[in-house]
């Protein structure tokens, strides 16, 4: 056990301690999907899930770059920097220095985020489904003609001493002027260090990236090993009928990257240590309706905040009690809720062929992290896809 650990345990509140000691027992003998159990509130973040969407943005002006280069080649690199530059948001950036991962809260059904950046960028997010938990978000830049859209959840079960996190989703991204699509499926990911409660991600598996120009990327996600090899590594293989060879792009998907195209030298690709955060701007609570997140937990963040944690556990249980009692409700009404921003979608519909494209290009090496083949779309569009696909 590290020196790191050691505090980390020792800093575990008077009035948590057998909270944490009961939640690891259960833990270790639990089978199944882990979203159902009750986590210690130390370990809870002050913030809703519903909010990470917003990482999709996490550098605005690298979503905006994407439509400005002439060659589809150059596009597609630009896209890339854009989705590692999310990764590092939503997984690695938005954790402060010197702390650790936290738990977010459980967003409860129709829940609402929206912020705006300043350069026009803007996002609206809505949780669509409890039961399985999905959370839809849709960006646009309309001076850039960029428009993202998708949805995510998440499947968890525990093996050996990580928690492992299945994300069940994908991104559509739009550039308008070019009347050029993109598809995104997600990496899975891995808790460590729930044991000395220093939890910390680590990204897993292999991601796809199709264009409907015909570029393709398969990401693979690794991390250090006991001997060689290094933190948050991932490698892109981009391939298309027209290049002499694959372009490689390498690095941390933390820090820093590089390019090597078809063969070449490598220069640099993506230095991630060297961008600031641009500030989110969100509307005053006073502001915002009933359903957007920070009003729909503002007594839990700020019970968290204070170091409140047993009324912070109590306001949490007020809040999944009503959407339980809202449920029941609904059903003896045999009423069906509608979300109000997003609408059900196949998949064709929202991103034409570029699925079937992935899996005719994985030779059979393809794992389905984007469930079923339907999805939500932005009420705005009637689908993504560009002409050609």
């Amino acid at each position: 056990m590290t020196a790191a650990e050691n505090s980390a345990l020792d800093s575990i509140p008077a009035d948590q301690q057998g909270s944490f000691s009961s939640f690891l027992k259960t833990l270790a003998s639990f089978t199944g999907d882990l979203s159902s159990l009750t986590c210690p509130s130390f370990l809870l973040a002050p913030i809703s899930l519903l909010e990470y969407s917003a990482f999709w943005a996490d550098q605005p002006a690298l979503l905006t770059d994407i439509p400005k280069a002439d060659s589809a080649e150059e596009r597609f690199y630009a896209a890339i920097k854009w989705f590692i530059s999310s990764l590092n948001g939503s997984f690695s950036s938005r954790v402060p220095k010197g702390e650790w991962e936290k738990k977010p809260f459980n967003p409860i059904l129709g829940e609402q985020f929206k912020c705006s950046w300043d350069n026009g960028t803007y996002i609206v997010c809505e949780q669509v489904s409890h039961h399985p938990p999905v959370s839809g978000f849709y960006i646009e830049n309309e001076d850039a003609g960029v428009i993202v859209n998708g949805h995510d959840g998440q499947k968890t079960r525990f093996s050996g001493t990580q928690m492992l996190v299945d994300q069940v989703g994908y991104c559509t991204v739009k550039l308008v002027s070019r009347d050029e699509s993109y598809l995104f499926t997600l990496p899975s990911l891995s808790v460590n260090g729930i044991w000395y409660a220093t939890p910390y991600v680590e990204l897993y598996g292999t991601s796809y990236i199709q264009s409907s120009s015909g570029y393709f990327a398969s990401i693979e996600y690794t991390t250090k090993g006991w001997i060689s090899g290094e933190y948050h590594h991932f490698k892109a293989n981009v391939t298309h009928e027209s290049l002499a060879g694959p372009t490689i792009i390498e690095g941390q998907w933390t820090a820093k990257s590089t390019i090597t195209k078809h063969q070449g030298s490598a220069a640099p690709f993506l230095d991630l240590t060297s961008l600031e955060k641009p500030a989110i701007r969100v509307a005053d609570l006073d502001q915002q309706g009933a359903l957007e997140s920070r009003q729909v937990w503002r007594k839990v963040a700020e019970a968290l905040k204070a170091g409140d944690y047993m009324t912070a556990s109590s306001e949490k249980s007020a809040i999944e009690n009503a959407q339980r009692a809202l449920r029941k409700e609904r059903a003896e009404k045999n009423e069906t809720w509608v979300p109000e921003y997003f609408a059900s979608k196949t998949g064709e519909e929202i991103y034409g062929t570029l699925r079937e494209d992935i899996i005719a290009k994985c030779d059979g090496k393809f794992v389905d992290t984007m469930g079923s083949e339907s999805g939500w779309l932005f009420k705005k569009h009637n689908t993504l896809k560009a002409s050609s696909s």
